[in-house]
């Protein structure tokens, strides 16, 4: 199904579970889509796939031309004035997207989040403070934002949370120092924090996409 701000995949069994998965800089929610059957989910496990669309907004390092991003880049070193305003916009469109799925009766903690990139941060970023329990977060050749401000705003609710986290050892748009740092400060914040990495550049792989879906399989099995 499609709508305005996201595409919405129904399971084929009764809805038990959602996973919102967050595109990158300059896709749309179409991008991760056709992941899914390689996934290879238990039909039983009844997940929901919610693919938001990213706002159209301006991109510094991209000359200003308007795209899909969750958040503006304006400088290629990610940790120099990080769009801190933008980042939280982000943050408010997922929290709504998680209520949405609560109001249709799953549980926070039958609610995962994942993104790609960007997307990938803004999953991090909220799902660190969001004040209920939630299934787990998935973060894929991404890294932390505002790492300053992790111990002081993160919400106990998800204390230890499950993270699945991968990266690609030749990136060169998010380089995997800096996904080795940010998985770094999680696990030193007690995280539960399972990291992969992969001989690829700044996308996915066949190997991860069955990685992920072990992991998926084990997070939303059971009560």
């Amino acid at each position: 199904m499609h709508d305005q701000d996201a595409i919405i995949l129904e399971p084929q069994a009764p809805h038990k579970a959602s996973i919102i998965w967050l595109h990158g800089l300059g896709a749309d929610g179409s991008d991760f889509v056709p992941i899914v059957p390689a996934l290879r989910l238990p039909e039983d496990l009844g997940i929901r796939f919610i693919f938001p669309h990213a706002p159209q907004r301006p991109v510094t390092i991209n000359h200003g031309m308007v795209m899909r991003a969750w958040y503006d880049v304006r400088d290629m070193d990610l940790r120099l004035n990080e769009d801190t305003e933008g980042i939280e916009d982000s943050r408010r469109i997922l929290q709504g997207l998680i209520q949405k799925e609560k109001d249709a009766g799953i549980p926070a903690d039958k609610i995962l989040l994942a993104g790609f990139s960007q997307g990938g941060v803004i999953a991090l970023h909220t799902g660190l403070r969001y004040p209920e329990p939630l299934s787990g977060l998935i973060a894929l050749s991404t890294y932390l934002a505002l790492p300053k401000r992790l111990a002081t705003e993160v919400h106990p609710a998800n204390n230890g949370m499950a993270i699945f986290m991968a990266h690609g050892t030749m990136d060169p748009v998010i380089p995997i120092e800096q996904g080795r740092d940010s998985k770094e400060q999680l696990l030193g914040a007690g995280y539960d924090v399972e990291w992969h990495e992969y001989p690829m550049q700044h996308a996915v792989s066949l190997e991860e996409i069955e990685d992920i879906g072990v992991w998926i399989t084990h997070r939303l099995s059971g009560p």
